[in-house]
């Protein structure tokens, strides 16, 4: 993700990293070489224009449907926003509950461990990926290759978690309704992931996508018909304004809806993960450090 301040206009005016124009550039070279072809068949061969009512009208229902795209898109990028930020306050609340009732005890370590992997192993699962973050090496070899080889890795992880809060129970440390209170917070964990592989692997229908790339075509190709009588040469740079402004809001839309992956405008996962991390690591006693003296802080 790119980091910007709100406040300021000139200073990002020329950025291209994250501004779309990249990805439309060709598009917009085509449209704007068309329009001129199209004015300079008009001055020396033949008269081409065409009244500008179909297209003030056909404009309208365009600027409506991307609107909308762009909106729907949003809608994905934002829930997702939620739905890791879920991920944040759950990780938290589970491993500050467990040391209540799992004390400086190596279960409590395993735990704040397995579950300090756990957003790394779900991101990389939402980019197709298999990976428990820089980390991993704490945990035991033969338990991260076995969860490495599970079907879906992150459920390999939360597994994991759920068998030392059983552990925990079976050793006498809490009774058994603590336990599933503690395992609420891995379901809802799964249950966040859940609601991002929906957004991931649901994309816009493809009936709507298909209209609309259509309709910007049939659109950008006639319009300079529509504006060559009115505004002669003066068609190609407005050719080059309307399809920059265009085909830049359906790219905005195409780039947030899936907001899971290495885009310049998709989430900082990468970030988020390693905040986790390091939130939760800094349950564990620090090296040298007496942990009676910390459980009594």
């Amino acid at each position: 993700m790119v980091e910007y301040d709100p406040h300021r206009w000139w200073s990002y005016f020329h950025y291209l990293r994250g501004s779309m124009v990249k990805e439309i550039v060709g598009r917009v070279l085509l449209f704007v070489l068309w329009s001129a072809g199209v004015v300079a068949f008009s001055n020396h061969v033949s008269h081409v224009g065409v009244p500008p009512t179909v297209h003030t009208l056909a404009g309208m229902s365009l600027s409506l449907l991307l609107v909308f795209r762009t909106n729907a898109s949003y809608d994905r990028f934002w829930e997702g926003r939620k739905l890791w930020g879920g991920i944040v306050n759950e990780t938290r609340n589970l491993v500050r509950a467990s040391e209540v009732f799992l004390g400086r005890t190596p279960l409590f370590a395993s735990l704040v461990r397995w579950t300090a992997v756990f957003p790394f192993a779900a991101s990389a699962s939402l980019r197709g990926q298999r990976q428990l973050g820089p980390r991993a090496g704490d945990l035991p070899p033969e338990a991260v290759q076995e969860v490495l080889k599970a079907q879906h890795v992150p459920l390999g992880v939360a597994r994991r978690m759920s068998a030392v809060l059983d552990e925990g129970r079976r050793q006498g440390l809490y009774p058994e309704y603590v336990q599933m209170q503690l395992d609420q917070n891995v379901q809802l964990l799964i249950d966040y992931l859940g609601g991002c592989e929906r957004i991931h692997r649901t994309p816009m229908p493809f009936a709507y996508m298909v209209h609309l790339r259509r309709a910007l075509i049939l659109y950008c190709l006639t319009l300079p018909f529509a504006l060559v009588d009115t505004f002669g040469w003066v068609t190609v740079p407005s050719i080059f304004v309307v399809t920059y402004v265009f085909f830049g809001i359906e790219e905005i839309g195409v780039e947030i809806e899936d907001p899971f992956g290495t885009d310049d405008n998709d989430l900082p996962l990468d970030t988020i993960c390693e905040n986790i991390q390091r939130n939760l690591l800094a349950f564990l006693p620090a090296t040298g450090t007496n942990p009676e003296d910390r459980s009594a802080a």
